[in-house]
């Protein structure tokens, strides 16, 4: 179980929540419960896409996040504008670090903005305050 200070951390934040592989995993559930659990499982794949030590790693990592989250019909697709879908699909065939940038930040918006408020309200991180 999380120590104290993190589960109360996380109500701080999303930051302090993304920040702790708990509250990665913790949130990740309750993402699940609201079938939307894509949003961090892509988020999480864009911070590990900018840690890719070489140019081969980024372009399979590329093509890995967009297969499974970005192009349409993708089995976990998201929830982005068609001008963000489009330029990312317009340089995936050269990936650059930034690529998913401007995608990553939407979905983080979204989480913070939607999600991450009712994380805040659910049974799933109240019955972990309670167990403080």
């Amino acid at each position: 179980m999380a120590p104290v200070h993190d589960v109360v951390a996380w109500g701080e934040s999303l930051d302090h929540l993304l920040e702790c592989k708990t509250g990665q995993l913790v949130f990740e559930d309750f993402l699940r419960t609201e079938y939307s659990e894509e949003n961090l499982l892509f988020w999480l794949a864009c911070e590990d896409y900018k840690k890719a030590a070489s140019e081969t790693e980024r372009a399979e990592a590329a093509k890995r996040i967009y297969a499974e989250f970005v192009e349409v019909d993708a089995p976990r697709q998201i929830n982005i504008d068609c001008v963000t879908r489009g330029e990312i699909s317009e340089n995936i065939a050269q990936p650059g670090p930034n690529c998913f940038d401007r995608a990553q930040s939407l979905i983080y918006g979204l989480m913070e903005n939607d999600c991450y408020p009712r994380f805040l309200k659910s049974e799933i991180y109240q019955a972990l305050l309670e167990q403080q």
